[in-house]
């Protein structure tokens, strides 16, 4: 129960990795606030992991929009008298496209969410964990940073890489109030998007849904796709205290793909 006594906040859940996220910490310990833009949806998976509501409350959230950022984190921290850690899981990651293809209004919406928006979340949930002597926030990163997908996102991609630099900052500024900052960085991970895409390409190339993970694990090699719940596990480690001494750091969950 690495996470007794303490509230965890998970922005960004769905089906996926926010989910998973979630629940690993409800397990471990954790009272934990969900938050997403749809309501009804948001509703759904609280009571699906907390029948009782007792451990959870879920709060409704736009990432892009400011004033519901700090009414988000400062309804999150009356839930449960307080936050330690944050796992910003929300992202615009729907945008493909080339240089060539990808339009300004794009490049803006994904900046804009996905850099923005992270640090919407980090200035506003800041000063609370400060308010609790420290804490935790988590970011996820992703390899196409490095290693450009089947189909091309740039602008997903370099929003990404930003904020690789911008952890290096916030841990040093952070730091003397005892807020850790990390990033968790997987590589395909096996939930709803992938499972999608492995059917999707098995139907379109009139191959196997198996030749198409092989594909995808041709250079792993632990040979296997992470799920969801694998990179949430890393997510966890980072809210807990066992990962006290560790900040500015950034962690692959990606069975061995990249070896940095």
């Amino acid at each position: 129960m690495i996470l007794e006594g303490k509230n965890v906040v998970v922005v960004g859940v769905g089906p996926g990795l926010g989910r998973e996220v979630a629940k690993a910490a409800l397990r471990d310990g954790a009272n934990v606030v969900i938050g997403a833009r749809n309501e009804e949806k948001l509703a759904a998976i609280a009571k699906d992991l907390d029948p009782s509501g007792s451990r959870i409350k879920a709060l409704s959230v736009d990432i892009t929009d400011t004033a519901r950022c700090n009414a988000f984190i400062e309804g999150a921290a009356e839930a449960f008298g307080g936050i330690d850690a944050v796992a910003q899981v929300a992202a615009f990651d729907t945008q493909f496209g080339t240089l060539a293809t990808t339009s300004e209004e794009d490049w803006e919406t994904c900046l804009n969410a996905n850099v923005v928006g992270t640090m919407r979340i980090a200035k506003a949930s800041a000063p609370l964990m400060k308010a609790r002597g420290g804490g935790s926030f988590v970011m996820v990163g992703s390899q196409s940073m490095w290693l450009q997908p089947p189909m091309p996102q740039i602008a997903y991609a370099s929003s990404k890489g930003a904020l690789v630099s911008s952890i290096y900052h916030l841990a040093a500024e952070l730091g003397p109030d005892k807020i850790r900052v990390n990033m968790v960085i997987p590589t395909w991970m096996w939930g709803p998007p992938v499972e999608a895409y492995v059917k999707w390409q098995s139907q379109e190339r009139k191959i196997s849904e198996q030749q198409v993970i092989d594909e995808i694990t041709a250079n792993m090699p632990l040979g296997e796709i992470p799920k969801d719940d694998d990179v949430a596990e890393a997510i966890v480690f980072f809210c807990s205290d066992r990962s006290r001494m560790i900040t500015g750091e950034t962690l692959l969950v990606n069975s061995g793909e990249i070896m940095r």
